[in-house]
């Protein structure tokens, strides 16, 4: 397999989000390779780690006789899956204590909050991309979400 060949131009500009985002770290993949950029306050300096350049990695067969279903295998590939267009913290319902936005079972209508992520103090309301039923919430309250990942799924 061929080495892909290192970018530090794209290193530098991922650094140079960092500071911009006042961000600890930022993580990047196209094509198979994937950069992580990191940062430790050391000092008042910031500090940045080595990136990680990984190449693609042949996937093992599947086994022929998967009983799991298809949503617990990978929620992300679901067509009713709403994913998370951000890293940051999940939340369920407006306030602690305050009733949920939405209930495994409830219809939603396309354009309702289903949850709020909190990213760099700003909350955003994830919204339902169609109307549907509320299959599966897959996020719990207070859980950190990353980019792309399966919050609920709407049928």
């Amino acid at each position: 397999m061929a080495k892909a060949p290192f970018d530090s131009e794209l290193v530098r500009s991922l650094a140079a989000l960092l500071d911009e985002t006042n961000l600890s770290e930022i993580e990047y993949e196209t094509q198979g390779t994937r950069v992580r950029v990191a940062r430790q306050i050391s000092f008042g300096a910031p500090v940045y780690g080595a990136p990680v350049v990984t190449a693609p990695v042949a996937a093992a067969p599947a086994p022929a006789a998967a009983a799991a279903p298809a949503v617990a295998a990978d929620p992300a590939s679901h067509p009713g899956a709403v994913t998370s267009p951000m890293v940051g913290v999940a939340y369920l319902s407006q306030e602690p204590g305050a009733p949920k936005f939405v209930s495994i079972g409830d219809k939603v209508s396309e354009g309702q909050t289903l949850l709020l992520i909190e990213a760099m103090k700003t909350y955003n309301p994830i919204r339902a991309p169609k109307s549907g039923t509320l299959k599966q919430m897959l996020v719990e309250d207070g859980q950190p979400v990353e980019y792309g990942e399966a919050l609920a799924i709407i049928e």
